[in-house]
C-alpha cells in the first residue's frame, strides 16, 4: 500500500545502505502487489461498504480488481515495514493499513461523511498529493491519497 510520501523516502535512502544482493534486478524478485486479503467476522457487510463507502467494483468472485492502469493512478504500489512501536495507523489496533489512491478525495470524503463515517484526519497541503484517513466497519485505518498528478 502507499504510505506518506516522507516516510517512503527517508525509508528508500535508508535502503541504499543495504546490501547490493538486496537491489538485484534479476529475475525471481516481486514485481507488485498481487492482492490485499483481509479476514473478518462479516466479510459480506465488509465488502459491501467498501463499495458503499468508497466505490469498489466489487466482481462476482466477492472481491474487487484494482487496476494499476486506471486512470490517474500511480504507476507504482509502495511497500513499508514499520517499527512495532509506530503509532501511523493508529488509532486501529491492527497491525496493517491500507492505502487506497483515488482519482478525487473531495468526493469520497462527501460520500463518506453523508453516510457518517468520520475522516479521522486531513492533509492537503502534502507535496506528494492530498490525503483523508478513516476507519472500516472492522477497525482497519484506511489511508485515502489523492496523488498530486490526479489533482484536479
Amino acid at each position: 500500500m502507499i504510505v506518506r510520501l516522507g516516510l517512503c523516502l527517508s525509508l528508500a535512502l535508508a535502503a541504499r545502505a543495504l546490501p547490493a544482493a538486496a537491489a538485484d534486478t534479476s529475475v525471481g524478485h516481486v514485481t507488485g502487489i498481487g492482492g490485499v486479503f483481509v479476514k473478518s467476522k462479516n466479510p459480506q457487510a465488509l465488502a459491501a461498504w467498501y463499495r458503499d463507502m468508497l466505490g469498489l467494483r466489487l466482481e462476482a468472485w466477492g472481491g474487487a480488481a484494482l487496476r494499476y492502469d486506471a486512470p490517474l493512478h500511480p504507476p507504482k504500489a509502495a511497500w513499508i515495514a514499520l517499527p512495532a512501536a509506530s503509532r501511523y495507523t493508529a488509532p486501529s489496533s491492527r497491525d496493517f493499513m491500507l492505502d487506497f489512491a483515488v482519482d478525487n478525495l473531495d468526493a469520497v470524503v462527501a460520500r463518506l461523511a453523508a453516510n457518517g463515517v468520520p475522516v479521522l484526519k486531513r492533509d492537503d497541503s502534502d507535496p506528494g498529493g492530498r490525503f483523508a484517513w478513516v476507519l472500516d466497519p472492522d477497525g482497519t485505518k484506511i489511508e485515502l491519497w489523492q496523488p498530486v498528478s490526479a489533482a484536479r
